[in-house]
């Protein structure tokens, strides 16, 4: 599992299975469940590393769509209405990816690693 160095594989299951049906995936419920809200910016910037595939520095659709499987070879693939909810709230300045919020956020020094995700899931 990618990521196996940065979250505990029950966590990762529980996260999962809250979302195995289609039209269930909520994104500030995952994160939390798996863990990923709790970490520091080091292992966000982890977890961001793995979900862009294609090492743009950014996170885009197909990517998203994805998003599960990132955790978890066989899951599923997120809808196309998911996939939009995801995208519409981590995409910020409207270019159709998630990425400078993001990294910004990790940038600024005077936060702690845990409000950084924080004002990231809840800009999401």
């Amino acid at each position: 599992m990618a990521f196996s160095n940065v979250l505990s594989d029950s966590d990762v299951a529980a996260a999962l299975d809250g979302c195995k049906d289609a039209g269930t995936f909520d994104h500030k419920k995952f994160f939390s469940a798996c863990g990923l809200s709790n970490k520091t910016s080091d292992d966000v910037k982890k977890a961001f590393a793995i979900i862009d595939q294609d090492k743009s520095g950014f996170i885009e659709e197909e990517e998203l769509k994805l998003f599960l499987q990132n955790f978890k070879a066989d899951a599923r693939v997120l809808t196309d209405v998911e996939t939009s909810t995801f995208l519409k709230a981590g995409d910020t300045d409207g270019d159709g990816k998630i990425g400078n919020l993001f990294m910004n956020l990790l940038k600024i020094s005077i936060y702690s690693p845990t409000i950084y995700l924080n004002l990231l899931l809840q800009n999401m």
